[in-house]
């Protein structure tokens, strides 16, 4: 009935609709250059090669689906995902980029446009390495020096097209740009998955499907319950007034389970995946003792082995633990409450501070990057319980999907709410 009334209240608002509107062209616009292929490509084989690769098909769904038609927009938002986690690591080794950082407004404005300048080499350095790992694999046919530049051009400019794209959802539509359309590739290629789910269906693999779809509602269930988690830290500031009185506030540091998204799965997949992929550069080479040692470690790193999943799970929970550290910084937060006049009912503030906002924050992650590692061994978890070996959508695009779901609607919901203030306030005026 809620999300009903919701919907009640969208249809009403002549200012979300037109947003939502909006939203739908941007994304249909997307879709259209999603099935425009980059000539001279097997579509076969290349899909053939994202089902046997995890790598791949990671890069996939941040791509939007684009990167498995090696379409105009191949490389999806990739380099502008690579180029943000790239600027926020820089700020921790710049002080300059860190004080820009604090200045506001414009200070992420011109940490935005550095980013977008940065996405702009990644972007053709990794189209020219796509192109590079299709040709290996006789997928794309061998190109003269100016088709190869007119490639990795066109592929470099549909990646900032797409990155617009964002951007104006962003300001002109609902949600974040970035996430909608990640979320609008992972939903698009649903039907697709379901209708190869219906055309190899199988009577006896009905047990493992209700296995599957049990499972998938309690990762759902997981992962709203975890990315609503908050451990709320009470502050206490003293307000002195004008008149010598000493008044006392509160509020509160919510501390989220899940500081890091999705971001440590990026960073631990590429990571582990790494040594196979160059691994299948050298399989075939002449020289017999390399081609042994490139079989051992992909026979070593199997994705659907112990050894595999046991390195993933460890690497999640090492950069969940990693990329925390870099968001929510402690020492900074201890140095503003002090600046601000607030403390932590019981600790002293500066260092007591911080430790104990470490203390905290090391145990709460703790569930979450369990929580993350989980879910990026969901498939080989789900294909050891069900037998299902094409699975319509993974840990991570569930993950992705969920969040943005969660996040859109809540800022809906704001706005709604703004909307009927504004509409009160004009009538209250009115009278």
């Amino acid at each position: 009935m809620k999300y009903l009334e919701l919907l009640r209240k969208i249809l009403r608002n002549k200012e979300l609709k037109k947003k939502l509107l909006f939203t739908a062209f941007i994304f249909l616009i997307f879709r259209i250059f999603a099935q425009v292929p980059v000539p001279g490509v097997d579509i076969v084989s290349l899909r053939r090669l994202f089902s046997e690769s995890q790598l791949l098909s990671l890069l996939d769904i941040f791509s939007g689906g684009t990167l498995a038609n090696f379409s105009v927009m191949s490389l999806g938002l990739n380099p502008y995902i690579n180029a943000s986690i790239i600027m926020q690591l820089l700020q921790m080794v710049f002080p300059k980029l860190e004080e820009l950082a604090k200045e506001g407004e414009s200070g992420r404005e011109r940490i935005n446009q550095y980013t977008r300048y940065l996405t702009v080499p990644l972007a053709a350095v990794q189209a020219f390495g796509i192109f590079i790992l299709l040709r290996n694999q006789q997928i794309v046919s061998a190109v003269n020096p100016l088709t190869l530049i007119s490639l990795v051009l066109s592929i470099t400019t549909g990646t900032i097209l797409l990155m617009w794209f964002g951007e104006l959802i962003t300001e002109k539509g609902v949600g974040n740009g970035i996430s909608m359309i990640i979320f609008a590739g992972i939903v698009g290629r649903l039907p697709i998955g379901l209708f190869q789910q219906v055309s190899v269906f199988d009577p006896s693999q009905i047990r493992n499907i209700i296995i599957f779809i049990v499972m998938a509602l309690v990762v759902v269930v997981g992962i709203v319950f975890v990315t609503e988690g908050r451990r709320p830290i009470k502050v206490h500031y003293s307000r002195r007034s004008a008149s010598g009185q000493t008044s006392a506030t509160t509020s509160f540091i919510p501390l989220r389970v899940n500081q890091a998204g999705v971001i440590p799965i990026i960073f631990a997949v590429s990571l582990v995946l790494l040594p196979t992929t160059f691994a299948g550069f050298f399989e075939r080479s002449p020289n017999q003792a390399i081609a042994n040692i490139a079989s051992n470690i992909q026979r070593l790193l199997d994705p659907s082995g112990i050894p595999y999943n046991t390195i993933y799970f460890l690497l999640v929970v090492g950069f969940t633990y990693f990329y925390t550290t870099v968001a929510f910084n402690t020492k900074q937060i201890s140095e503003m409450l002090m600046k601000q006049g607030g403390f932590l009912p019981g600790i002293r503030p500066g260092s007591p501070t911080k430790k104990f906002l470490d203390y905290v924050s090391m145990r709460i992650t703790l569930f979450g990057a369990v929580f993350l590692g989980l879910i990026a061994i969901l498939p080989s978890i789900g294909q050891i319980l069900t037998n299902i070996t094409t699975l319509i959508i993974g840990g991570t695009g569930l993950l992705i999907v969920v969040v943005v779901i969660l996040e859109t609607t809540k800022q809906i919901e704001s706005q709604l709410v703004m909307s009927d203030y504004d509409t009160m306030f004009a009538r209250s005026r009115t009278r």
